[in-house]
């Protein structure tokens, strides 16, 4: 968990916000960083996490959570975190028979038009718990990301729904959190990809677009972080609040400045 991010975004894990869906987005650049924040931001905050991870494998994400101070290991023996390790599942649903439908089911259909086994893999691992179990504070689903989606031949009109029965269930129903990164092709028509990356940008609380430097590398400036708060007020309308900041990624912290105010600058 990095503390510079919690004091820009105004929270901690003892006063997080709850029924709020956070979109993750990056642009020519590694957006992971606030992917491993959120997880062990939510794991600090004693929540119920479900993570359905598509891109790395549960130990390279258990060794950064480590470093940030929880262990992937210990949440997952004792009920706290699921996993769903995409690189390994989908071995399974090639080369294993299946009794049961398998949450990535969607691999062996040549147009998946239903990702709704995942979401039942969702629901049952964030329903509320019997007595006498572990009571969490609320449930959170993360999803790193949804643009392997898309390219693994799911359908985006598929994809919006996945998130639209999701939030339905976790944000609304059970008052947790939604989590999810998508990937800008800024430098790429793809049309699908700007459906999503749109259209979850209109549903989203929280927006933190990470985008690599215009001027291209540097070594003590990695990129620029914009955050976009979408509050609600009393009548019909919103209100909208945008902040921009340079950042740089250290082994186990991330550093904040504003534009042009890096230490290396002054």
């Amino acid at each position: 968990m990095f503390p510079e991010l919690n004091n820009l975004l105004n929270t901690t894990p003892d006063r997080a916000e709850q029924g709020k869906l956070t979109l993750l987005c990056d642009a020519k650049t590694d957006g992971s960083f606030l992917v491993h924040h959120f997880l062990s931001f939510y794991l600090k905050a004693n929540c119920k996490v479900c993570f359905v991870a598509l891109i790395q494998s549960f130990s390279h994400y258990n060794i950064v959570g480590q470093k940030l101070g929880v262990s992937l290991t210990t949440a997952r023996e004792r009920g706290q975190l699921v996993f769903l390790e995409g690189l390994k599942s989908s071995v399974d649903v090639f080369f294993r028979a299946q009794e049961e439908p398998h949450p990535l089911q969607f691999l062996r259909e040549a147009n998946a038009e239903t990702l709704q086994p995942l979401y039942e893999f969702v629901r049952e691992a964030l329903k509320p718990v019997d007595s006498g179990e572990t009571a969490w504070r609320y449930p959170v689903l993360l999803v790193d990301d949804l643009s392997v989606l898309l390219s693994l031949g799911v359908g985006v009109v598929a994809v919006l729904d996945f998130v639209h029965y999701c939030r339905a269930t976790v944000c609304w129903e059970l008052k947790g959190n939604m989590v999810a990164l998508v990937h800008d092709s800024v430098d790429t028509e793809d049309e699908e990809n700007d459906v999503l990356l749109n259209g979850l940008s209109h549903q989203s609380h929280l927006i933190l677009r990470a985008e690599g430097l215009a001027t291209g590398f540097c070594r003590d400036v990695h990129g620029q972080l914009t955050i976009l708060w979408r509050r609600a007020l009393r009548t019909t309308a919103q209100r909208e609040q945008i902040l921009t900041y340079q950042y740089k990624i250290q082994d186990k912290n991330v550093s904040f400045f504003a534009r042009g105010m890096s230490p290396a600058v002054l």
